[in-house]
Order: C-alpha cells, then sequence, then structure tokens
C-alpha cells in the first residue's frame, strides 16, 4: 500500500517538473509548449526562479511607544448574543414561529451579515437587521446561535442558547 502511495504521490509532482519548449510556427509567430513539436526545431527554455520579496518590519519612530495591535477580525465584536430566547427555558409558539434580537456592540459594520444557526446548521438567508424571524420550527429542544460574516467567512459566533420549543398538537 505504502508503495502505491509514493507512486501516486510521484505522478503527481511530475507536471510541476515539466518542461517548457519555444518554437517558430508556420506563421513565423513565436509559441512556447509543454511538448516539442514534432519536425520543428525547439529550444528548452529555462525558467528563472520565482521573485520573493519578505514583508519590510512595521517603521518605528523614535519615541512613540507601539499601539496596541487593532481587533482582530475574530473579536470585532465585543458583545454578540441572542435575546428573546430563554437559555435552558421554554418557548411557546403554537404555529411555531417566533423571533430573536441580537445584542451586538458595536454596531454591525456595513460588510458583515448575520446568520442564525438552528441545531448547529445554517437557518435563512445572511442579513443586516438584529431581528430575526424563525418560522415553523419543530417541537422539542433546539440549540440556537448567530455568527457574523464577512462574505462567506466566519468572524465571530455567539455562544449557542438551548430551548424547547412547545407547540400545541391538534389531532
Amino acid at each position: 500500500m505504502r508503495v502505491h502511495c509514493l507512486y501516486l504521490l510521484l505522478l503527481a509532482a511530475l507536471p510541476a517538473a515539466a518542461q517548457i519548449y519555444r518554437y517558430t510556427d508556420s506563421h513565423g509567430n513565436t509559441a512556447y509548449s509543454d511538448q516539442p513539436p514534432a519536425g520543428v526545431s525547439s529550444q528548452a527554455v529555462e525558467l528563472a526562479p520565482l521573485n520573493r520579496i519578505e514583508a519590510p518590519p512595521p517603521l518605528m519612530l523614535p519615541g512613540v511607544e507601539p499601539a496596541q495591535a487593532p481587533p482582530t477580525r475574530a473579536s470585532a465584536y465585543t458583545t454578540l448574543q441572542l435575546s428573546g430566547v430563554p437559555n435552558g427555558g421554554v418557548v411557546r409558539a403554537n404555529n411555531g414561529t417566533f423571533n430573536v434580537e441580537v445584542q451586538l456592540q458595536p454596531p454591525l459594520r456595513n460588510e458583515h451579515r448575520l446568520r442564525l444557526l438552528l441545531d448547529g446548521q445554517p437557518y435563512g438567508q445572511p442579513g443586516n437587521q438584529p431581528s430575526l424571524q424563525l418560522v415553523n420550527i419543530d417541537r422539542g429542544e433546539h440549540r440556537l446561535a448567530v455568527q457574523v460574516l464577512d462574505g462567506e467567512r466566519v468572524i465571530q459566533q455567539s455562544p449557542a442558547l438551548t430551548f424547547t420549543l412547545q407547540r400545541v398538537h391538534r389531532p
């Protein structure tokens, strides 16, 4: 089995080591290919190594103390929590529809969106409103949290609340 894995890794690395050829086509244009053309004289091209530039260190002004680093995107909001649902409590909604509020400090940035998680799965479309509605949720125990998104990337998530939804059962 190890031999097969090694063989597959070597095959995967072959395209990275491919040679480039330069030749002149029938119209007099210079062309490049990874295969030498048949019946045409070609020349192997030696590629220069890629350039790498290291980031310069930050400039420090004499006599000025460096400021604290700005908060990372992971902690962009000092307060991020849900309200309107009692943690460990009961929500009564006969049709399974109710609202939750997002408490957020500082206010939501324009580029960020809020996404609700119901039982660990995204619920509804991300939006910028701090009031979120859940519709036709099944009765029973559920977990609820909210995420702050920057595009598709999750930058922060609230602690999960656990609640039990009670609905009237009509036979």
